[in-house]
């Protein structure tokens, strides 16, 4: 396909759905069509920049773009235009990717759902009236509803795997490098990375390989323990049969430091203290940009007593020098995608947030569908820094299954 070809039925596809699914909250019109001709000149003439020069890539909000809102879903910014490009996003550019729009997200990268009070609620295209997940719900919506081929998210405590797995998608988080959060909103500068959100685990790699700058093939494929996490995480029973079927036949391992719910409001804690330190003068200068939700959880944040920041930091430290299994199989969440409406499961990222606070890479990837037609995922978390092995050990066991 040409770039041409494959950028007009993106558009034609967000044409038809946008509108209800809201996922592209700015579209990069400008951009994304004189970069459309380079690219399919070059393909001409045979001098392709990359894998995905032409490819369709949509970013979440948190993410800058030259000339592009850059406001991470938050109303206080809403007005501020990006004055040079995120570090990854040159890099994308530089590949000959085609950058579409801008994606929804929930507000300040902090909640479950991507129902965010000033731009919207993004739309499950799998199924109406249903969350894709958050926070990077727009993005995992972007690529489900073919308006993007691929897209950038962010991922603090799972908010790229989540919503990729409740959209049936591959979702990859990467280690954490500071080097690729310039020019990123943050919400833990200690937790966050940003991450791929594709159809497939080729189209995830093509994209992150450009945007972590490194080669991820030629890795070697290495051994899969199960995870066994007891009666510690409430799992939908269709999930856990789901799981054990592709878990046949591997060993079982607790991941013990890690503590599940305990270790999921540890990064929290980190979520709210950094998130306030990273958004306090806007806090002060314009206060009703802010959610009441959004602003109440910052402000947790700020009036936490110090022993238990300290606690929480300590808890990561620990879990980072831990000794655990190179490759872990685990579910990605313990549920599948809820209507808006119900209740917001505190489980979500329990299985997500080991990743994050360990800082070890993962893959999240489909695994079939439930009686309702909502997909089920699994992810393997792998060392940290190793990427490549990753890719290997997840390409090698999912194609056996």
């Amino acid at each position: 396909m040409t770039a041409q070809s494959r950028l007009e039925s993106c558009y034609e596809a967000m044409k038809a759905e946008n509108d209800r699914i809201n996922a592209v909250i700015d579209a990069y019109n400008d951009l994304a069509i004189p970069e459309m001709a380079d690219s399919d000149m070059r393909a001409e003439e045979g001098r392709p920049l990359s894998q995905i020069d032409g490819m369709p890539i949509g970013v979440k909000a948190n993410i800058a773009v030259e000339g592009k809102f850059w406001h991470a879903g938050i109303k206080a910014y809403a007005s501020r235009k990006a004055d040079d490009d995120a570090r990854v996003v040159k890099r994308l550019k530089a590949a000959g990717a085609l950058l579409v729009g801008t994606l929804n997200m929930e507000e300040g990268a902090l909640g479950a759902q991507t129902d965010n009070p000033w731009f919207g609620k993004t739309i499950n295209p799998l199924k109406d009236g249903y969350t894709p997940g958050g926070s990077s719900g727009g993005s995992s919506a972007a690529v489900a509803a073919g308006f993007v081929e691929a897209a950038l998210g962010t991922d603090t405590m799972g908010s790229v795997r989540i919503p990729s797995a409740y959209c049936g998608l591959w979702g990859f988080k990467p280690s954490h490098s500071d080097a690729m959060m310039e020019g990123v909103v943050p919400l833990s500068h200690t937790l966050d990375t940003v991450g791929v959100h594709a159809a497939s685990l080729q189209t995830c790699v093509d994209v992150m390989q450009v945007i972590v700058e490194a080669d991820l093939s030629g890795g070697t494929a290495g051994d899969i323990v199960a995870l066994d996490w007891g009666d510690a995480v409430e799992v939908e029973p269709f999930i856990a049969e789901s799981f054990a079927k592709v878990a046949t036949g591997l060993p079982s391992t607790d991941i013990a430091p890690y503590a599940y719910g305990r270790s999921r409001r540890a990064g929290l804690i980190l979520s709210e203290v950094e998130g306030y330190a990273a958004h306090r003068s806007r806090l002060q200068t314009k206060p009703d940009g802010f959610s009441d939700f959004f602003r109440g959880m910052l402000e947790y944040g700020r009036d936490l007593p110090q022993d238990r920041i300290e606690a929480a930091y300590a808890h990561v430290d620990a879990l980072r020098s831990a000794d655990y299994p190179d490759f872990i199989l685990m579910p990605t969440a313990p549920q599948t995608a809820f209507r808006f409406g119900d209740p917001v499961p505190a489980n979500q990222a329990d299985f997500t947030a080991f990743a994050n606070l360990s800082d070890r890479p993962a893959i999240a990837f489909p695994i079939g569908r439930d009686r309702r037609g909502l997909p089920v995922s699994a992810q393997i978390v792998g060392p940290r820094g190793r990427e490549a092995d990753l890719v290997a050990t997840v390409r090698r066991f999912y194609d056996a299954l």
